[in-house]
């Protein structure tokens, strides 16, 4: 009786745990869903490629993939395309986010510059980025400068205009406490403005990464002889589905290992912002 009763009350955490509103969920609840959420897609997809009477070229077996993986990684071929993926990326979405977080910070914080730039920011982000390729191989050739140009274009302006937003709900009150404790302008973007951003800063780079994953495959279009795009996109032409899939989860897999560290970077430098999260 008295283990019946404790198996109830122990489902009853569990529940009251899971719908708990905007609090943390207890820590062996947050470790089970986050192992369920990778591990019941790819079981689901083991059993339908096992079970169901499915065409490889349509959807490969976990195995396949698996095959497809240690065949392109002997070859040395996964290597230099991540490597030269990586690279792509890594330029394009840093010198986005050096020119990005200053001019958001000031649009967030003098209205005259947020009417200088947001309008033509505003107009820029509905044009998409792939658009510009044309222009781009006509300007920049086809090496590696048009790849980062689009994935800088991609970027930048949506992060700008993140900031800024971040910025300009920076309270009022902690603006005008430090102008009647003496403070100046550059005191109040330095000391104020920025720490207080910096959490949002962080999070619209980390959510604009992502774009630039996204149009790293576009930009591998343009004349590559190596990358995941290109590889991707080589393998979709032959119908190697196999290493579609390998390219998918190897871009996968990175992203979230950059999130992980984006987020690592906020717990670290904004503890006083995590632990209201």
């Amino acid at each position: 009786m008295m283990i019946t009763k404790n198996m109830e009350k122990s489902k009853a955490n569990i529940l009251n745990g899971f719908w708990r509103l905007s609090e943390d969920i207890p820590k062996p609840l947050y470790i089970t869903l986050t192992i369920a959420s990778i591990a019941i897609p790819f079981v689901v997809w083991w059993l339908i490629t096992t079970i169901g009477d499915i065409d490889p070229k349509f959807l490969p077996s976990p195995g396949r993939v698996l095959q497809a993986f240690g065949r392109l990684w002997n070859s040395g071929d996964l290597q230099k395309d991540t490597i030269a993926s990586l690279w792509r990326v890594g330029f394009g979405f840093f010198f986005a986010a050096l020119f990005a977080i200053p001019i958001g910070i000031l649009m967030g914080s003098f209205a005259s510059i947020r009417a200088l730039f947001e309008p033509l920011f505003g107009l820029m982000r509905y044009m998409p980025a792939p658009a510009f390729i044309p222009l781009l191989i006509l300007y920049l050739g086809i090496g590696e400068e048009p790849k980062i140009t689009l994935i800088f274009i991609g970027v930048f302006f949506f992060n700008a205009l993140m900031v800024m937003d971040t910025v300009k709900f920076v309270s009022k009150d902690l603006i005008e406490s430090t102008y009647i404790l003496g403070g100046n302008r550059w005191q109040i973007l330095t000391q104020v403005i920025l720490p207080h951003s910096l959490p949002g800063i962080l999070d619209a780079c980390r959510i604009n990464l992502a774009a630039a994953w996204q149009l790293v495959i576009v930009s591998e279009l343009i004349a590559s002889t190596e990358g995941l795009g290109r590889r991707i996109s080589v393998a979709g032409r032959f119908l190697r589905t196999d290493e579609i899939f390998v390219g998918l989860i190897v871009i996968g897999i990175i992203g979230l290992s950059l999130d992980l560290l984006f987020q690592y970077a906020l717990r670290l430098s904004c503890n006083w912002s995590s632990q209201k999260r």
